[in-house]
């Protein structure tokens, strides 16, 4: 009734999950200071103008069962809570709170900026660089826009953000028309009572005045490369030392969630597939997958070889994450660079139907889950006001053909490579070598010639 959209599934249960999704993320910050969401994410289920503390709120959805979390992404944040369905009207006030009338008090901002130091300091002395390397390709391959923009608070900006930022950042992006109340285990009619109850008409704690104008920015593939020169010869905590490792990311843009090749390139994604050198496990494991049988499994020496899809309203990321000894950077390199140009030569029918088999049951295995489909069910309505339903996907996968596989493939070749480099980079090709190795027929990159005297 003013624009927040409300969408349910019922599944009968005791339990229910029941959030806000915002369109808001990192990537809307360009007109404000970096690090905006991730203070918000931190910020979340503090005190309100009705609870006045965040102990306050544990202990009212306590009495209900429940608990409460909050997740910032580049493009959405979302404040979820599940609990017993008997508790809905407290949830649903507990959010509406929440989300319009935080107190943001002095202590607790105080608390975050803490909070985010340790993290940032944590994120750099993790074994897994996973996070870093997934921060480092978005920023090569969206150079300084839309999601390349940082997902967490810079240091330099942890002191600079107090409420009067988040007041205004908030009625920029906080307005009914950019929200979704999204319920699980639940009956429609009383999500949609209990939203009218709670959250229309609602004054926000920031004022009804409207901020900045919203940033509609469309995500600008750029490519590049970004390198970290570090040593990770000490990143191992335990008694067994972790060999020291470089870690390789190579990226090409794919599509939107929004576009039909986005089931090709899901399942493309799937049909490469593989892990770390040390991951157990049978089929179901993705034994079967390109990664596993053509690296993993003749090249020793490598430590990880894992393709990751990420997707956006507007772009997307198709990766391969590499990790080896430094001496032998050039070499993985060279793998992962023919592993992408054989993606567009010839798709074996097994291969193909055991990696739309190995997503059909990946998706149905998540939606088992009732916080999966809550998000599912929440993304969907607040990206294209409805929602497709598992066995529309399946079908949707079903209909991939290898053609469809080449063309997404020959596609997403034409672009320029991201690059995103971590650990011991002596050995590292060059950036036009990596891009020249993606342009030729076999993915070989062009050869050092030495001159000796």
């Amino acid at each position: 009734e003013n624009g927040l959209r409300v969408a349910s599934q019922n599944k009968f249960g005791q339990f229910c999950t029941v959030g806000v999704l915002v369109n808001s993320g990192s990537r809307h910050e360009a007109k404000y200071l970096s690090g905006i969401s991730h203070f918000l994410e931190k910020l979340a289920f503090s005190s309100t103008a009705q609870f006045g503390s965040k102990d306050e709120i544990l202990l009212t959805l306590e009495k209900h069962g429940g608990i409460c979390d909050c997740q910032a992404s580049r493009d959405t944040i979302m404040y979820a809570v599940s609990a017993d369905a008997r508790g809905l009207d407290t949830v649903v006030n507990l959010l509406a709170d929440v989300t319009l009338q935080p107190r943001l008090s002095d202590e607790e901002i105080e608390m975050t900026r803490m909070a985010i130091r340790f993290e940032l300091e944590d994120l750099n002395m993790r074994p897994d660089p996973e996070p870093l390397l997934t921060e480092m390709i978005h920023a090569a391959a969206f150079r300084d826009n839309t999601v390349g923009l940082n997902r967490f608070c810079p240091v330099e900006n942890t002191d600079k953000i107090n409420r009067d930022v988040l007041h205004s950042y908030l009625s920029s992006y906080y307005s009914p028309d950019r929200m979704v109340l999204a319920g699980v285990g639940i009956e429609h009619e009383h999500l949609v009572e209990c939203a009218r109850k709670y959250l229309l008409g609602v004054e926000p704690v920031w004022g009804s005045g409207q901020g900045r104008p919203v940033d509609k920015s469309v995500a600008q593939y750029t490519g590049g490369i970004i390198k970290v020169e570090k040593d990770m010869s000490d990143v191992s905590l335990g008694p067994t030392p972790i060999p020291e490792l470089t870690h390789i990311m190579i990226g090409l843009e794919s599509c939107s969630f929004l576009e039909d090749d986005f089931i090709p390139f899901a399942v493309l994604n799937m049909m490469m597939g593989g892990g770390g050198s040390f991951s157990a496990g049978g089929p179901g494991k993705g034994m079967f997958t390109r990664l596993y049988l053509n690296v993993l499994n003749r090249h020793h020496w490598m430590y990880n070889a894992t393709s990751y899809h990420h997707s956006y309203e507007d772009t997307g990321l198709l990766c391969i994450h590499a990790s080896a000894d430094p001496k032998q950077v050039r070499e993985m390199v060279e793998i992962i660079t023919r592993e992408f140009i054989l993606m567009a030569g010839a798709v074996g029918e097994v291969e193909l139907e055991r990696a739309k088999t190995q997503l059909k049951s990946m998706l149905m295995m998540n939606l088992e889950s009732r916080p999966v489909i809550f998000e599912d069910v929440g993304r969907q309505v607040l990206a294209t006001n409805t929602r497709k339903l598992p066995h529309e996907l399946c079908a949707l996968i079903s209909q991939v053909k290898p053609t469809d596989i080449k063309r997404v493939v020959t596609k997403m070749l034409h672009k320029k490579p991201a690059v995103a480099a971590l650990g011991d980079l002596t050995d590292l090709p060059t950036y036009e070598h990596i891009q020249a190795a993606l342009s030729s027929k076999d993915g070989r990159l062009p050869r050092l010639y030495r001159l000796f005297r």
